[in-house]
């Protein structure tokens, strides 16, 4: 945890961008009867009955002190340890080429290390990858500390309706809306410090006599 919360007291460094990572799945469904308009005083109404398609996984990329968010959505829409090189691997090459390095926090999902990359790319290529990440890994039951996932909660609450029926509409949706946030140039204003955590948490800490 204070690892984490360190990295986020750093300064803005252009050549060392901080990037959140964080992924989450959308169950596709399928409305069977056509939502009736909002009338005055009342809302939108949905048919209690749907239809499943199953379901898909993004990854938010989110660097909170350039105020920019990044979709990536593998083909399959999963969320398996090559999607996760692959995703890495956007990073690095799309969205921070000239990036020295790439600080990376992101959770303790069990895809989440460099042998992802070794099992997606070549020993050559997966190596140079790997070389472009500093990574900070949220402890378990901590995943709240990655500020990426907060940020998929305001995706999620600002533009995505409950029911999606095709990944190709949950993809265009999903990216619409970080686009906007992008215009609007929406960031993060961190303040949970080592310093509050010591008290606010100090219950998670271990006990030392003295």
């Amino acid at each position: 945890m204070e690892d984490v919360l360190e990295v986020y007291q750093r300064p803005r460094d252009e050549s060392s961008p901080l990037v959140c990572l964080d992924e989450f799945c959308k169950q596709l469904v399928e409305e069977v009867t056509e939502p009736q308009p909002a009338r005055p005083g009342k809302a939108k109404r949905y048919d209690y009955e749907y239809i499943r398609h199953g379901s898909t996984s993004a990854f938010v990329i989110y660097a909170p002190l350039e105020g920019r968010r990044e979709i990536y959505i593998g083909k399959e829409g999963r969320r398996t340890k090559r999607d996760y090189a692959r995703a890495l691997d956007y990073i690095a090459t799309k969205i921070f080429p000239k990036a020295e390095k790439i600080v990376l926090v992101e959770d303790n999902l069990n895809t989440h290390d460099e042998a992802s990359l070794y099992a997606t790319f070549s020993p050559a290529k997966a190596r140079r990858l790997a070389q472009r990440f500093e990574r900070h890994h949220t402890p378990k039951h901590g995943s709240w500390l990655n500020i990426a996932e907060s940020e998929i909660s305001a995706l999620v609450r600002t533009g995505l309706p409950d029911r999606i029926p095709t990944q190709k509409e949950f993809r265009q949706k999903l990216q619409a809306v970080a686009r906007r946030r992008n215009s609007a140039q929406v960031s993060t204003n961190w303040q949970f410090t080592n310093k509050n955590a010591r008290v606010k948490l100090r219950s998670l800490y271990p006990s030392t006599p003295g």
